[in-house]
């Protein structure tokens, strides 16, 4: 029987810029294989402005590491050869390793060039502000360190539809680039108007000389890095036809193994199901409502009703499109999006998305080793070890809920005869100590099970009718489970 899948994604906003990364990935694979985790996000492998850069500020598709330019060889992460080594460690460890792609927008242009265009509204995208003029815009990419390496293609103004600075006026603003066929896309996100342009210069998707560049690019990445999935950034900013069409490319390229999960950050789920609707479903989409959800949880204490944690979310309409998360690199304080999930419901919000049967869980690096920067928050690995390895050996089988006190829910999974002492029972308090009376099954009397996550010392005997009184301490989680023989 196949174990449950879990992803980590590796990586949080202040990783040092030291190029040490994909070693430490490498170096991390044994460890995580052990912990549970079977697959890794990793950060964007791709040159960006600077080798500060997250990645996310792309400027060459094609330089992973390789070649001398924004003022250096390595990307933020390291270089080509010890990324290719990092990935091969995590498949001699079982690992899957998805690559996070960068195709709203690309920055650092080697040159200006001059050009017509409008500039628009910031806060409505759709209303012109001002006649045609004349900028001077950075959007000639030449790549003069890499050359024509791996493609001959040159990016200039043709190949965007906005950008965001005038170089000859020294102004910033939104300036929508004028020529035929050009327009924002219609196939994006509504918010501002019309939310095509994100930063930077923005990529066109209507010019089909990119959309044949873009395509021909993932698959090099493919053949390049042998991974086994992406993980598309911002794609509410772009054409969904393209996302679509590229998910499809990449699926009949591969097979459809292939794995395709997209950032379409908007809290309202109606907006997450029409994007799946519009892209028949070609790729799965985190649960950005589930993470408003638990943040709100965290913030509110005992006044927010845990009953209703699941309402309105990705993964009780859509399960099989879910990919649930805690917290991420945007989310994490004093990031662009940021709405942390609170200390002391961080270990309960993980077992909400680690041991239910529903959705595709991602554990945060942030949250796992801890964050860096200027104000360095600890991580977590002794709260969500635990949860890994009830994951990884007990959440297994038919799954049923006692979600019926609005301070103390619980839930159970039954097991499956392939796993041995598979099942266990979660209880989550977000008020006072409480308990959860929940049946595991007759078959199990006389079972002592014992709290995975060694919040309650106390041992649990299953009583005859297969029922059990299990506790929990206020505002915590506790996991109930027969334990291994060596315990």
């Amino acid at each position: 029987m196949q174990r449950n899948h879990t992803i980590m994604q590796f990586f949080e906003w202040h990783i040092a810029a030291d190029g040490s990364h994909w070693n430490r990935l490498r170096d991390a694979a044994p460890q995580l294989k052990q912990a549970g985790i079977t697959s890794v996000w990793i950060p964007p492998v791709t040159k960006g402005q600077s080798a500060e850069d997250t990645g996310y500020g792309v400027y060459d598709l094609y330089d992973l590491g390789e070649f001398d330019q924004k003022g250096t060889v390595a990307t933020k992460y390291g270089t080509k050869e010890q990324l290719i080594e990092a990935i091969q460690a995590c498949k001699d460890n079982g690992i899957a390793v998805y690559v996070d792609l960068v195709m709203n927008h690309k920055a650092g242009a080697d040159a200006t060039e001059r050009f017509q265009v409008i500039e628009v509204d910031e806060m409505d995208r759709n209303k012109d502000i001002s006649k045609p003029f004349e900028i001077e815009g950075w959007t000639k990419f030449t790549f003069p360190g890499r050359g024509d390496t791996y493609s001959s293609f040159k990016w200039n103004f043709n190949h965007f539809n906005g950008t965001d600075y005038d170089e000859s006026q020294g102004r910033t603003g939104i300036f929508r680039i004028l020529g035929e066929n050009k327009s924002w896309s219609d196939n994006v996100d509504n918010e501002f108007g019309n939310y095509d342009y994100l930063m930077f210069a923005n990529i066109d998707y209507s010019h089909p000389d990119v959309r044949r560049e873009m395509t021909e690019w993932g698959k090099w990445m493919i053949d390049t890095l042998h991974c086994n999935g992406f993980r598309l950034d911002a794609i509410k900013h772009i054409n969904y036809d393209f996302i679509k069409e590229f998910a499809a490319a990449m699926r009949e390229k591969e097979g459809d193994s292939f794995y395709i999960v997209g950032e379409f950050w908007n809290p309202e789920l109606d907006a997450s199901r029409e994007f799946l609707d519009s892209i028949d479903y070609q790729i799965d989409l985190f649960d950005v409502s589930l993470h408003y959800k638990l943040h709100a949880a965290s913030e509110a204490g005992a006044d927010f009703d845990l009953r209703t944690i699941f309402d309105d979310t990705l993964v009780q309409s859509h399960p099989t499109n879910a990919v649930t998360f805690v917290d991420n690199h945007d989310s994490q304080p004093h990031e662009s999006l940021e709405s942390w999930v609170q200390d002391w419901f961080k270990q309960s919000a993980y077992a909400l998305i680690l041991l239910r049967k529903d959705g595709y869980p991602v554990v945060f690096y942030g949250d796992y080793y801890g964050i860096g920067g200027e104000n360095p928050i600890p991580g977590k690995q002794i709260a969500i070890d635990p949860l890994l390895y009830a994951r990884s050996n007990k959440a297994y089988g038919k799954q049923e809920d006692y979600f019926d006190h609005p301070n103390t829910i619980g839930w159970v999974r039954l097991g499956v005869p392939e796993i041995e002492r598979s099942g266990c029972a979660v209880v989550i308090s977000n008020g006072d100590e409480g308990s959860k009376r929940m049946n595991v099954g007759a078959e199990r009397a006389g079972q002592v099970w014992v709290d995975l996550t060694n919040t309650r010392e106390d041992k649990i005997t299953i009583g005859e009718d297969g029922f059990a009184e299990f506790p929990v301490n206020g505002g915590s989680v506790s996991v109930w489970a027969q334990p291994d023989e060596n315990v």
